[in-house]
């Protein structure tokens, strides 16, 4: 009987977490049990992962297959409960709901054991005092049952009121732990661990209640936040950037626009992104920006700064053109970017044509520090070059050469320490 007992009562706890895991299927369900928080299915291999407890199986009645599930000391609770938070997980507890169907087996057999004990004891009475009422026997009655209903009311209020104050609790809002340049409240800032790979933290937020794009964390970043030595707010500055800049006016999205070129006023027709659907092409998958400016039609892969940009609306479509677009335009702060190291002297730059192939190329002459190799240039740059003047030769040195440069600059330097040393 006890074990019938126990079957049924395994049966309706996980009708329960059934029926609450469909109304919140995002969330970790803890089941407390006696003096035990125990938890099944998916939510159960999960929390082993994160808690390193023991997983198991359990047989439940009309389950094709063994139940997982795991369990830990209610005592543990404020223990395991913020490594839970810490990992990302949204958790909620709850109580066991009595199974109306066993109450009311139990409440039956509780009512059939009473009538056989008073049917034992009427007539165990009638025989040893034939002069007993039977009002006195059902005042006695009607007293042992009193108490009885008033502990099932009073925890039946009880139990309301909790959830009341429970619910009221959950409504209260949190706090922001930031807010932006644009109003924005931010809040549920917090780091968590990879659940598919241990060694990768990711850092996210909600914003108005939105939930942001998780961002891998840097491993400094990690310690330092870890030991409180960084905030949310300076977390959201590295990671989230553009979220936290001034939106710059709707109007200024609206096309035709027109910027400064190197021969007077050019016009943006369009501009907006796409993702490239062409199987065929490198960059197939990617985000590509497209603009039209004035006859010319021209799309490049999108960094993923300049989307944040472009979607959060902090930077206009003119200075995105100019960044991924103005060496085409041949725009002259395109190239303003570009500069030589510190110690190459300008007088080495030399651009020319190569009588090889016909192509122009340029070098960098280093003197003793060495020579670079000869790139070519592409049309643009050759015509911002010669043609707009948009170019100097530093700059186009710069774009094509400064990696070379900078391995020459530190083969030299390595040498002198080195000639230093073995005279020492």
């Amino acid at each position: 009987m006890a074990k019938k007992k126990e079957t049924d009562e395994n049966t309706g706890l996980v009708r329960q977490f059934d029926d609450m895991k469909k109304k919140h299927p995002d969330a970790m369900l803890l089941f407390r049990t006696g003096d035990f928080y125990e938890i099944y299915r998916q939510d159960a291999v999960k929390a082993a992962a994160i808690l390193a407890i023991t997983l198991t199986d359990r047989i439940i009645p009309g389950e094709k297959e063994p139940m997982k599930m795991t369990m830990f000391p209610y005592n543990k609770l404020d223990t395991y409960l913020p490594k839970l938070i810490r990992a990302g997980t949204r958790v909620a507890i709850c109580d066991k709901v009595e199974d109306p169907k066993l109450t009311k087996m139990a409440k039956e057999g509780v009512k059939k054991e009473q009538t056989q004990s008073n049917h034992s004891d009427m007539a165990k009475k009638k025989k040893e005092q034939a002069a007993q009422e039977e009002p006195v026997r059902t005042v006695k009655n009607a007293a042992g049952e009193k108490p009885a209903k008033e502990e099932k009311t009073g925890t039946a209020v009880k139990t309301k009121d909790g959830e009341e104050a429970k619910e009221k609790q959950e409504r209260k809002p949190r706090e922001p732990q930031m807010v932006t340049a644009n109003g924005e409240k931010v809040t549920h800032g917090h780091a968590y661990q990879s659940k598919t790979n241990p060694e990768e933290w990711y850092f996210t937020a909600k914003m108005d209640g939105q939930q942001l794009k998780p961002q891998r964390m840097d491993a400094a970043d990690l310690a330092a936040y870890q030991k409180k030595e960084l905030t949310v707010a300076q977390l959201m500055e590295r990671y989230y950037p553009t979220k936290l800049m001034p939106k710059v006016p709707e109007e200024a999205f609206r096309m035709p626009k027109s910027i400064a070129g190197p021969e007077g006023s050019i016009t943006v027709e369009k501009f907006n992104v796409y993702k490239e659907k062409d199987e065929q092409r490198p960059d197939f998958g990617k985000y590509k920006f497209y603009a039209q400016v004035g006859e010319a039609k021209m799309s490049a892969v999108a960094s993923r700064q300049d989307l944040n940009a472009y979607f959060d609306r902090v930077v206009t479509p003119e200075k995105l053109v100019e960044r991924n677009f103005g060496e085409r335009l041949h725009l002259k702060s395109a190239y303003e970017k570009y500069r030589l190291p510190e110690g190459v002297d300008q007088n080495g730059v030399r651009v020319a044509k190569d009588r090889a192939d016909n192509k122009w190329k340029v070098s960098v002459d280093m003197g003793e520090k060495g020579r670079t190799t000869r790139q070519e240039i592409s049309f643009d740059d050759g015509y911002s070059l010669f043609k707009a003047k948009t170019a100097t030769r530093e700059q186009i040195a710069a774009k094509y050469l400064n990696t070379e440069i900078t391995g020459l600059l530190a083969a030299n330097t390595a040498k002198v320490e080195k000639s230093a040393s073995m005279k020492m």
